[in-house]
């Protein structure tokens, strides 16, 4: 088939188009080819897609590589400009909503009646389908698509560097604090998460299925502080609080039934509900995700 009878690329909505993952996988998929509409509360252009900026706006063209649209999942008025041609979506919950479904569910109902044929989910490798919040989502989204994926992934790796509690509490005061207890995770960079949710949106079939996704090792807090320590020469240690600490500390800065959903996840870190990792991203990618260890290398600036 020549370049001139080619099919258009199908166009892909990624919301939390500035995120951890959104970031990365608005970058992925306009180097593929495929034209991007960038979704974040605030529309902001998606620095490394190399197209205009003038061309970022609502207003674009249909077929702009890459067209930034304010999108607020609180604010059901932002939903059409960003769904706009839209052939696929990305999705990534409203932060810091325990509840996510309310909002999400209908969206769903809505982007498949607006021409949407695919879409993946972001969730959490602690959240199951059918459970709540995301759960919900998840369960929803395979009902209303045929075809659908969601991505579990592990805590991320980001959650050290950046404008994470625990970047800060790193670079402010050498310690990183959690309700992990010995518990271990098997953490993940983002760009590995951005890989396999673009396999997931571009490939021919789509994959019908939830995927847990880690990093190559499980890892406890204090084997994180030693790596942060080994690179800084600083004496960065985990400091660890029970449940009911963590949660109080937590709720200083967010909702208090997010803070409980947070803590509640350490405490099950603790119980070693997250003692795992998978092949996921390499059977999907074909290369083997990175290590928290060369993630902390090439953010060694990051820490501060």
């Amino acid at each position: 088939m020549s370049a001139r009878t080619a099919p258009a690329a199908a166009r892909v909505l990624v919301t939390g188009a500035t995120g951890n993952t959104g970031g990365p996988l608005a970058r992925r998929l306009a180097a593929l080819g495929h034209p991007v509409t960038a979704a974040s509360r605030g529309a902001a252009t998606v620095p490394g897609t190399g197209t205009d900026p003038g061309a970022r706006t609502a207003d674009a063209p249909a077929d702009a590589p890459v067209r930034a649209v304010r999108f607020d999942w609180a604010d059901p008025g932002t939903y059409d400009a960003a769904l706009r041609d839209a052939d696929r979506v990305y999705l990534v919950a409203p932060a810091y909503d325990p509840e996510p479904d309310a909002v999400m569910v209908p969206f769903l109902a809505r982007a498949r009646a607006a021409g949407v044929r695919r879409a993946v989910l972001l969730s959490s490798s602690a959240v199951p389908a059918g459970g709540p919040g995301l759960g919900a989502v998840h369960r929803a989204l395979a009902d209303t698509y045929e075809e659908w994926a969601v991505l579990r992934p592990s805590w991320f790796m980001q959650n050290f560097t950046g404008g994470h509690p625990h970047a800060e509490s790193i670079r402010g005061a050498d310690e990183i604090v959690s309700a992990t207890g010995d518990g271990r995770v098997g953490f993940i960079d983002a760009a590995d998460i951005a890989a396999v949710a673009a396999h997931a949106l571009t490939a021919p079939v789509a994959p019908r299925a939830d995927l847990v996704l880690t990093g190559p090792d499980a890892l406890g807090y204090a084997d994180v502080a030693a790596v942060v320590a080994g690179i800084t020469g600083r004496p960065v240690r985990h400091r660890p609080l029970s449940r009911g600490e963590l949660r109080d500390r937590l709720a200083r800065d967010m909702p208090v039934p997010y803070a409980e959903l947070l803590a509640d996840l350490d405490d099950g870190i603790a119980r070693g509900a997250e003692d795992r990792t998978t092949d996921t991203v390499e059977e999907l990618t074909g290369r083997a995700p990175r290590s928290f260890a060369a993630y902390a290398a090439a953010h060694a600036a990051d820490f501060g």
